[in-house]
C-alpha cells in the first residue's frame, strides 16, 4: 500500500511540473497531496510521527532519504507537528520563502482543514499573517512583539483595524465609526487611565478587530474615552488597604493564617481593573506608582524572615505583578524557602500567564513550567500543597493552545485554579459566565472565584452593581455541578477580606453591608461598606445639576438672581435617579 500512495504522489507531481530542477520533489506540493489524499487519517501526534517516520527511513534506506526529509519537512511545516531532530530548517527556509509561487493548483491549501481547532486564528491579523504555529507559540516571540505604551499600541491600530468600524451597542460610543477616531478615543483614554499599556500578541489576537467596540477582551486591556465614567466618590487606588494591611514592604498580612506576598511589580499584560494600579506596572500620565513591590531579594529576605516568625502563617499566596515574569530560578528559590518553613502547609502562586501567554506552558526552549512542574512534585512527596492560580474572565480568551497547556499541566499533576472578575459588558450574563466555568472545567481547571469588581478608580464603566452577582449566582446555581461553581465573592473594602457576595447583611440605596467576623481585633467588629457604581442616567444629571450650580454661582457673583422657576428648581434630591433597587436586609 505505501509504495503505490509514493507512486502516485510522484506521478501526479511530474505531470504537474511541481518537481525542482535537482530533480527533488517539491516539499510544498507533497505536503497538499499528502492533504488530498486517503492519508488525511494520519495521528499527528508526535509519537505517531516519529513512528511513521521510522517505519520509511528504515524502510526504504539511503536512496530515498533525501525525498523522505523534504515531505516529512513539509507535512510539519503545514500541519504543525512538532520537529524531528533530523528535519533540515534549510528545506522549511526555503518553502516559507516559496509561499507566494507555489502552483495556483495549491494555493487553495489551508491548514485548519487539515487539523480542525488548530488554526492560526492570529494570521488574521495583518502584522502576523506569516507567523507560524512555532513562533507563535515561542515564549521569547510573545515578549519580543509585544505592544508596549501607547506608541506601540497606535502603531498595532491602525494596521489592524479595518477603515470603517461597526456601530456599538453603547451610545456613549456611537460617534465612533472609523479607524481613526477608534485611535483618538483610544490615546485620550490611555492617558485617563491608571494602567499602562502592555499586551502580548496573544490576547491582541482573541480581540475581534473587525468590531473592536463591543469586543470583551478589548474592554479589559484598552480604554476608549468616551466610555469612560466619572469615579464614585468612594473609589480609591488602594480601596483595599493592602498597605495599611503589610507589617513588611510587600507582605500583606490580614488574615490570621494566610498571607499575600507580592514578589514583583511587573505582568505580561496589564488590565485596566487592576487592584493594585497604585504600585503594579509603569506610571502614567495620571499615576505615579510606588515603588516597593519591585522584585528584590533583600526585600524578599525581609519577607521570608517574618513568615519564619510567624507561626500562625499555614498558607501563602505568591503574587505581585505576576509570577510569571520570575525567572525559573527565583521559583524555584522561592519555593524551596516556603517548603523549608515547617509550620508553611501550603503556598500557591498567582498569575495570569495561562490566559496571556499560555504558549510558554509548552515551550521546550523556556523552563518556568518545567521548573514548576517539579517543585509541585516535590511539595506533594513532602505533604504539601502547591498549586497554580490563574486568570480567565471570558471564554474569548481560550484557544486550543490553552487547552493545549491545560493538559500538559494536568497530565503533570499540577492544579490550577481560576479567579474570574466580574465586569460590566465582558461576563455579566448568565450564558457568558455560564459558558466560562464549563470550559475551565472541560479543561481541568477549577472555576475558584468570581470576584465583584474592586472600588478601584478610572474603571467604573466596568463594574456592575452588587444585585448582577447575586443574579448570576442564583441562575447558576443548580445548572453546573456544586464542584464546579466558583465561590461569588466581594474583597470587601477597607480591608475587610473576601466574603461571599449573598452574606450581606443590608442592601439598599446602591450600599451593600458586610461584617467580617473572622478577623481579628477591630477588623472583625467594623462594618464595611461596597457602593454600586452609579448609573449612567444618574452621572448625567448630576452632572447637570452640577452646571447649573456653576451658573448660578457665577449669577450670584455678579450680582444677578437665578431662575428658580425653571425646571431646575426644587431639591436637589429630586435630580439624582435612585440606584439599584435595595435587596432589603
Amino acid at each position: 500500500m505505501l509504495p503505490l500512495v509514493l507512486h502516485r504522489f510522484l506521478h501526479r507531481s511530474w505531470r504537474l511540473g511541481c518537481f525542482k530542477r535537482s530533480g527533488t520533489l517539491s516539499t510544498a506540493y507533497l505536503s497538499r497531496n499528502f492533504a488530498t489524499t486517503r492519508i488525511t487519517k494520519l495521528s499527528i501526534r508526535q509519537e505517531s510521527t516519529q513512528t511513521s517516520n521510522t517505519f520509511l527511513a528504515g524502510s526504504l534506506k539511503i536512496g530515498i532519504r533525501p525525498f523522505l526529509k523534504g515531505y516529512w519537512a513539509g507535512i510539519d511545516q503545514k500541519l504543525d507537528v512538532p520537529k524531528l531532530p533530523w528535519n533540515q530548517p534549510s528545506l522549511l527556509d526555503a518553502a516559507s520563502r516559496k509561499r507566494n509561487s507555489r502552483p495556483s493548483a495549491c494555493r487553495h491549501f489551508s491548514s485548519s482543514s487539515l487539523i480542525p481547532g488548530r488554526e492560526r486564528y492570529w494570521q488574521k491579523i495583518p502584522q502576523w499573517e506569516n507567523v507560524t504555529t512555532e513562533e507563535f507559540t515561542s515564549y521569547r516571540w510573545q515578549l519580543k512583539f509585544s505592544v508596549v505604551g501607547d506608541n506601540k499600541l497606535k502603531r498595532f491600530l491602525a494596521e489592524a483595524l479595518p477603515e470603517k468600524l461597526p456601530s456599538s451597542s453603547d451610545p456613549r460610543l456611537a460617534h465612533i465609526a472609523t479607524r481613526e477616531l477608534f485611535i483618538q478615543d483610544v490615546e485620550a483614554g490611555v492617558t485617563a487611565a491608571p494602567m499602562a499599556i502592555r499586551l502580548t500578541p496573544y490576547i491582541l489576537s482573541s480581540i475581534n478587530w473587525g468590531s473592536p467596540l463591543d469586543d470583551p477582551v478589548r474592554k479589559q486591556f484598552i480604554p476608549l474615552r468616551s466610555s469612560l465614567l466619572p469615579d464614585h466618590e468612594a473609589l480609591t487606588l488602594d480601596s483595599l488597604h493592602e498597605e495599611h494591611d503589610s507589617p513588611v514592604p510587600g507582605l500583606v498580612h490580614r488574615y490570621p493564617d494566610k498571607a499575600l506576598f507580592l514578589v514583583t511589580s511587573i505582568c505580561p499584560v496589564y488590565c485596566r481593573f487592576c487592584t493594585r494600579s497604585y504600585a503594579v506596572g509603569a506610571p502614567t500620565e495620571t499615576l505615579d506608582k510606588k515603588k516597593h513591590q519591585k522584585p528584590s531579594r533583600r526585600r524578599w529576605e525581609v519577607v521570608f524572615q517574618y513568615i519564619e516568625s510567624t507561626p500562625t502563617l499555614q498558607d501563602i499566596v505568591v503574587s505581585g505583578g505576576d509570577t510569571y515574569f520570575l525567572q525559573p530560578e527565583d521559583i524555584t528559590e522561592i519555593g524551596e524557602r516556603l517548603l523549608s518553613i515547617p509550620h508553611v502547609k501550603r503556598f500557591r502562586f498567582a498569575s495570569k500567564g495561562l490566559s496571556v501567554l499560555p504558549g510558554r506552558v509548552t515551550d521546550t526552549n523556556d523552563r518556568w513550567f518545567s521548573t514548576f512542574i517539579d517543585l509541585s512534585n516535590r511539595g506533594r512527596r513532602e505533604g504539601k500543597h502547591i498549586c497554580l492560580h490563574t486568570h480567565f474572565n471570558h471564554p474569548n480568551e481560550i484557544t486550543w493552545i490553552t487547552r493545549e497547556a491545560a493538559r500538559h499541566l494536568f497530565s503533570n499533576g499540577v492544579i490550577v485554579r481560576n479567579q474570574s472578575v466580574l465586569l460590566r459588558g465582558v461576563n455579566d450574563t448568565v450564558e457568558t459566565m455560564g459558558t466560562l466555568i464549563r470550559e475551565l472545567s472541560d479543561m481541568n481547571i477549577r472555576p475558584y472565584y468570581v470576584y465583584q469588581c474592586d472600588l478601584v478608580r478610572g474603571i467604573e464603566d466596568l463594574r456592575t452593581p452588587l444585585s448582577t452577582i447575586l443574579e448570576l449566582e442564583q441562575q447558576l446555581r443548580g445548572t453546573i455541578a456544586g464542584f464546579m461553581m466558583p465561590s461569588f465573592v466581594v474583597d470587601l473594602p477597607g480591608g475587610g477580606g473576601k466574603r461571599l457576595a449573598c452574606s450581606y447583611h443590608k442592601y439598599e440605596n446602591g450600599t451593600s453591608h458586610f461584617r467580617a467576623p473572622g478577623l481579628l481585633g477591630e477588623k472583625g467588629e467594623r462594618e464595611y461598606k461596597y457602593f454600586d457604581p452609579v448609573t449612567t442616567n444618574h452621572v448625567q444629571q448630576v452632572q447637570r445639576h452640577d452646571s447649573v450650580c456653576r451658573e448660578n454661582a457665577r449669577s450670584q457673583s455678579a450680582g444677578l438672581v437665578p431662575d428658580t422657576d425653571g425646571p431646575m428648581a426644587g431639591n436637589d434630591e429630586e435630580l439624582i435617579e435612585p440606584l439599584a433597587a435595595a435587596h432589603g436586609s
